[in-house]
């Protein structure tokens, strides 16, 4: 919902795509700056009390998003700034979400336990993105933010409904602060680790800021409102569905790093398509197929990054991972630069044949994380 909100709101606004890169950028660049932090924390704290006091301060931004929406025309840097506070509060979410699903499936079923949590997330993205653009044409959206927060305080609900599940291992813990000392450690030691953030952080910046353009293509190439770009939203989130239900049923699949690079490549080559996708049935086919690629490869480093580290370092490894997909920054960005000098379609046209072209020499020349289990 808040995805279909913020870029529509600040398209609506400024009329430009490079502010909506801007906004989208404010909504990741706390993952770059969390990240670290983030995994220390995970590490420390009690996994689903974090998740919980998480979800409250969601509940928190998108009521104070809602009222300043409500009470006038906001500037865009103001929906901006609650954008950047609701990354903030993304940040801890992922992290710890991550390492809480492992420690509940353990390593061998790890793939599908993350897949069936993505999927999850997935479901709820295509009902949210649906009533976003219907709240939106309906009632506007300072309305549409208070049912953004009613679902962070139902999500808190159930966590704190459930208890603490019997199952979860947490690690020994060590503070904060020499969990922080201790990353720059981790990561010289662990030179696996080191790689996959690389990787995560090129198909975040030439991949997944394919998602800041979608209210440009909707608004001035397939001529859609409000409704037709929270359905577009939906069938991104179908597609990704689709991928992740595929994924999940490869149980404990032995080729994980070899299954990466295939699936970036195909990313690379799904986003090519875009350029020639002004058609409304062939957009909606080749959208479904990126998001699909998309959260497998997503779902596939994070695996394999929590699968090379010990027990007590995989919150280290899910902050590593949020702090690698907090470059999502410089993508969306330059993506937001390049659709105002070359269109969207060739803005993507360009991302995705680099993607593809560093994605097929990283496979090449890095056996060592090509047979990675």
């Amino acid at each position: 919902m808040e995805h279909v909100a913020v870029g529509w709101l600040v398209f609506d606004i400024t009329g430009s795509a490079f502010m909506v890169g801007v906004a989208a950028a404010a909504r990741m660049a706390p993952l770059f700056f969390l990240g670290i932090l983030s995994g220390a924390m995970a590490d420390w704290l009690e996994r689903r009390l974090f998740l919980f006091f998480s979800a409250l301060g969601g509940v928190l931004v998108s009521t104070v998003m809602a009222t300043i929406l409500l009470l006038g025309d906001p500037p865009a840097w103001s929906v901006i700034v609650l954008v950047a506070a609701g990354g903030c509060v993304f940040a801890f979410t992922l992290t710890t979400r991550n390492a809480y699903t492992y420690d509940i499936v353990g390593h061998q079923n790890a793939l599908n336990g993350l897949s069936l949590n993505q999927m999850a997330m997935q479901s709820g993205g295509i009902g949210g993105a649906i009533i976003s653009g219907a709240l939106i044409d309906w009632v506007g959206p300072g309305w549409q933010y208070f049912a953004v927060g009613a679902s962070y305080l139902g999500a808190a609900l159930v966590l704190l409904l459930i208890g603490r599940s019997t199952r979860t291992v947490q690690p020994q813990r060590e503070p904060v602060l020499q969990n922080l000392y201790g990353y720059v450690r981790f990561l010289k030691e662990n030179h696996v680790i080191m790689v996959l953030m690389c990787l995560a952080s090129i198909t975040e910046i030439l991949g997944f800021s394919h998602m800041t353009l979608l209210p440009v293509f909707a608004k001035e190439i397939l001529h859609l409102g409000p409704v037709g770009l929270g359905y577009l939203t939906a069938v991104r989130q179908a597609g990704g569905l689709f991928g992740l239900a595929l994924l999940a049923n490869l149980r404990d699949y032995r080729r994980k790093g070899f299954l990466m690079f295939v699936v970036a490549i195909g990313f690379g080559v799904g986003l090519m398509a875009f350029s020639v996708s002004s058609a409304l049935i062939l957009f909606i086919v080749i959208l479904a197929a990126v998001n699909a690629c998309a959260m497998s490869v997503d779902t596939l480093y994070r695996a394999l990054m929590q699968s090379n580290v010990p027990d007590e370092q995989r919150g280290l490894a899910m902050g590593s991972w949020v702090l690698s997909i907090g470059v999502a920054p410089v993508g969306h960005v330059g993506i937001g630069a390049l659709a105002s000098v070359l269109g969207a379609p060739g803005a993507l046209l360009l991302n995705g044949s680099v993607l593809v072209a560093v994605s097929l020499a990283a496979s090449i020349k890095l056996p060592n994380v090509r047979n990675l289990e």
